[in-house]
This record gives C-alpha cells, sequence and structure tokens, in this order.
C-alpha cells in the first residue's frame, strides 16, 4: 500500500470516527446537552483526534527511519570486495543497486527471473529495455542485492500499513470507549491543540537552531585549515582552488573586502530608498486623502513584489548602461574625451536599483509606525496653533523616530542579504576601493560563486562558504536584534 493511500485511510478513518463520536454524544445526552460537560463536537473531535494522530506520529517516525534501516542491512551484506572500497564507490554501488530495486518493482516475476539469471551485459539490455537504464554492466551480486532490496521495501511497506492501520482503529475503538457524559473531551482536545501550536511556534526556533549548527560545524572545519585572525582581518580575497593531491590550502581567504563592499553598496542603496520612502510615508500617512492613499500605497508596495532577478536585469540592461553613457556624455562636454568615469556594474548602480527595491520596505514599516502615533498627539498640536507640517516636523515624527529607526535598521538588514542585484549590476570584483563608480562585490554573490559547480565539501575553497554564511548571519542578526528592540522600547511607550 503506497504512503498517500495508507495517509488516506487514516484520515477517512478519523473522518469516521468524528461523526461515530458525535451521534455516540448525541445519543448519551438524550437530546438534553446541559447533561454533557462538552458539546458534541468535542467529543467527535477527540475520537478524530484519537484516530489519526498517533497513527499519524507513527507514520512519519517510521517512514523516518526505516529507509536509513534498510540501506544499513543491504550495505552489510554487500560483498567483502565492495565494503573496502572508499565511501565513493560504495556509494555509487548502493546506487546502482537502488536504480535496480526500483526497475524490479514494476516488473513481472518471469521478468525479474530472466535479468537474475542473465550475465551482466545481457541484464543491463534487459534493465534498459524495461526504462531503467545504467551507466555500466550490472555486477552479479547487484542483482541479487535489488531483490533483497526490493523485498525488504514490501516487507517494510506491509508491516508499516498493518501497524498504522491497527494504532489508527485502536486509537477509534477506545477513544469510544472513553465517552461518558462527564468525560472532559473539551480539555482533552485543547490540550491536543495546544501541543500542535507549540510544535508551529517551536519550527521556527529549530530551523533557525540547525542552520546555525550546520554552518558552525562547517565554519569549524574551515577555520582548522585557514586561521581565522587571516579570514577576519585578511585584505585579499583570493581563494584559488587547488590542484588535487596539493592538499588544497592555497589561495587566501581575506573577508575585509567583502565585507566592505555590502556594507558600501547597502550604504548606497539606503541612501536611495530611506529619503524617497520616509517622504512617501509621510505623506500617504498624513497628507493623502483616503482615496488617493488607497490607489497608491498597493501601487507603492508592488514594488515588494517584483523578483529581484528582474531588477537585477534592469540594472544590467537599463540603469547600468544609462549611467555608463550619460558619465561619457559629461565628461566629453568638460574635457573633450568621451571616456565614461561610470562603469556600467558598479557600486552605484547596484546601489541605486536595490534602493528602489527597498523602497516600500521603508515606505510601508515607516507608515505603519507613523499612523500609530496616538492621535491625541495630534489634536494637541493642531489645537495649540501648529500647522500640518510643523506638527510632523516637531510632534510626530519624534514620536514615531524610536519605530523608524528600527524598521530602517531591518531594511538595512535586508540589503545586506542580497545577492541577484548585486551579480548582476555591481560584479564579482572582490577588492578595497572607495569610488562608487568602479566594481564591488559582496559576501553573499563569494558564497554563490564558492559553491557553485559539482564540488565536494573538502577544501577550503568550498568551506569558506559556511564561514562566509555565519559572518553574514551574525550581521544580520544583530541588527535584527537591535531593531526589535526599538521597535519595542517604542511599543512600551506608547500603546
Amino acid at each position: 500500500m503506497s504512503t498517500s493511500t495508507l495517509l488516506l485511510i487514516v484520515i477517512a478513518l478519523g473522518v469516521i470516527g468524528y461523526f461515530i463520536g458525535a451521534s455516540r454524544a448525541a445519543a448519551m445526552a438524550g437530546g438534553k446537552a446541559s447533561t454533557l460537560h462538552s458539546r458534541y463536537g468535542y467529543h467527535g473531535s477527540f475520537v478524530a483526534v484519537a484516530a489519526t494522530v498517533p497513527a499519524l506520529l507513527l507514520m512519519a517516525v517510521w517512514l523516518s527511519a526505516s529507509p536509513a534501516i534498510i540501506e544499513n542491512r543491504i550495505r552489510g551484506e554487500l560483498p567483502q570486495t565492495v565494503q573496502g572500497q572508499d565511501l565513493a564507490s560504495r556509494n555509487l554501488s548502493y546506487g546502482t543497486i537502488s536504480s535496480i530495486a526500483r526497475g524490479l518493482t514494476d516488473l513481472s516475476d518471469e521478468e525479474r527471473a530472466r535479468i537474475a539469471a542473465a550475465d551482466p551485459a545481457t541484464a543491463r539490455a534487459l534493465l534498459g529495455e524495461k526504462g531503467i537504464p545504467l551507466a555500466s554492466d550490472p555486477e552479479p551480486y547487484m542483482v541479487s542485492a535489488a531483490e533483497h532490496l526490493r523485498d525488504l521495501q514490501a516487507t517494510n511497506s506491509l508491516m508499516l500499513s498493518a501497524a498504522t492501520l491497527a494504532i489508527s482503529v485502536l486509537g477509534l475503538l477506545a477513544a469510544l470507549r472513553l465517552l461518558a457524559p462527564r468525560f472532559r473531551a473539551r480539555n482533552r482536545v485543547e490540550q491536543v491543540m495546544l501541543a500542535a501550536l507549540v510544535l508551529c511556534s517551536s519550527i521556527a526556533i529549530l530551523t533557525t537552531l540547525g542552520i546555525i549548527l550546520s554552518m558552525l560545524t562547517e565554519a569549524t572545519h574551515f577555520f582548522r585549515a585557514v586561521p581565522p585572525h587571516e579570514f577576519f582581518f585578511g585584505t585579499v580575497w583570493d581563494p584559488r582552488f587547488a590542484a588535487a593531491g596539493s592538499g588544497g590550502s592555497e589561495g587566501q581567504f581575506g573577508l575585509i573586502p567583502l565585507l566592505m563592499g555590502t556594507l558600501y553598496i547597502g550604504f548606497v542603496a539606503m541612501l536611495f530608498a530611506v529619503p524617497i520612502g520616509l517622504f512617501s510615508a509621510i505623506y500617504m500617512a498624513e497628507y493623502a486623502t483616503p482615496t488617493l492613499r488607497s490607489v497608491a500605497k498597493p501601487l507603492l508596495e508592488v514594488l515588494a513584489g517584483i523578483p529581484t532577478i528582474v531588477y537585477g536585469f534592469f540594472a544590467l540592461t537599463t540603469v547600468g548602461p544609462f549611467l555608463r553613457d550619460i558619465s561619457g556624455e559629461i565628461s566629453g562636454l568638460a574635457t573633450g574625451d568621451y571616456t565614461s568615469f561610470i562603469q556600467a556594474q558598479s557600486v552605484l548602480t547596484a546601489g541605486f536599483v536595490m534602493g528602489i527595491m527597498l523602497i516600500p520596505y521603508v515606505s510601508s514599516l515607516s507608515d505603519d509606525i507613523i499612523t500609530a502615533v496616538p492621535r491625541a498627539l495630534r489634536d494637541g498640536s493642531l489645537g495649540l496653533g501648529a500647522t500640518r507640517s510643523e506638527t510632523v516636523k516637531r510632534v510626530i515624527l519624534p514620536a514615531a523616530l524610536p519605530g523608524i529607526v528600527g524598521a530602517l535598521l531591518m531594511t538595512a538588514s535586508r540589503a545586506i542579504g542580497e545577492t541577484m542585484i548585486v551579480v548582476l549590476a555591481a560584479g564579482v570584483a572582490a577588492r578595497i576601493q572607495f569610488n562608487p563608480f568602479e566594481p564591488m562585490t559582496t559576501v553573499t554573490v563569494k558564497i554563490v560563486n564558492q559553491l557553485t559547480g559539482d564540488l565536494e565539501f573538502t577544501s577550503p575553497q568550498t568551506l569558506v562558504a559556511f564561514a562566509l554564511g555565519i559572518t553574514l548571519f551574525a550581521i544580520t542578526l544583530c541588527l535584527n536584534i537591535y531593531a526589535l528592540y526599538i521597535v519595542r522600547k517604542y511599543r512600551e511607550q506608547y500603546e
């Protein structure tokens, strides 16, 4: 029985259990619901939960553990000559066995017998005819191991189906026996829902911990090969990939050029995004009519929904060439030399386009914060004779300033993590320079570069991506924590 079919059966048992439990509760009440501790729906929900939740948990644990157990058993039964090979060869052999086993599942007993009795070349041809292409002739042990693997998988599927259905039916029957007029079905159902809410709330925390631990583990391997001070304080980024057998330790892994490019491009982007976004938020919150606000605000927020790769194409094909050409015209008018002093790929190009992308973030967050300022402050200022502009400048903005600062810090963390715009608009040159008209690159771009291609995570050239990732994670985490601290302080003051 397939997993999807088994899942549908369990859900069907849960639905049946709900109606049986609700009808059983109605029969016990005899038309007087006040004689029951809980409503009919809670009794039905209790039976449905008992019929589905334990069975689904068993399925999740079984499906997570059984493939590893079966794989270890098959690997342990391989010939000693195979087990003595390196890990890559063993993995290749098991992959071939798995491919053959998947193909044998769809064949008849006669076809499987023919393949098992054939020589390697014939077996490969027969498997190819059945839509199971192999890169090389299968060894005799592979076909027999695939047969055993198929049998184990079939037995595992049968045992899983039987155990899951048994748990589901037993849970349904046990829940029905517990139903009574004073049974606290509502309390039991609410406890299950509370546990589900806690589990869902924990997913984000566990995911964050998993990301941190995975990056820290690989970054630790990197720092065993490259001293931390060379990474954090190095001024040259040149991670040359080493030749095979040379140890893989060549190259320089200085973080400073990448960190400087990240902060520089983010700073230029904020220079464009903050004034436009903040002024648009002030206008939307304080001056725009309701009709105009209802139209202009959604149109402005559309910018946040555009994929960053589209912004990158826009920078590469439009903004970059425009800045290059206009700088050549300016240079020609001033000196007679029409050489462009702004390159198409530059810090200015990436910062400008990224700033356009960040405008809705600044505008929306600042708008929400400005509109949250108590109305009494506005009315009091206007009542004392201040104009609307004076009220905005001297009352509303000072009151909203902590929240606006938090919004800007969150926007800055968004800018620091951008990749595609930088790849297409600023290039991949890792260097230390202060000219905004020249190309630079960021940490995120180099993470992509170091992990692109068919690579093994055994050399500093690839492991450095995890060191860069944990560094970027720490920077953005600090910005977000500080922003949340400011916003929380603001909320405590005005709520």
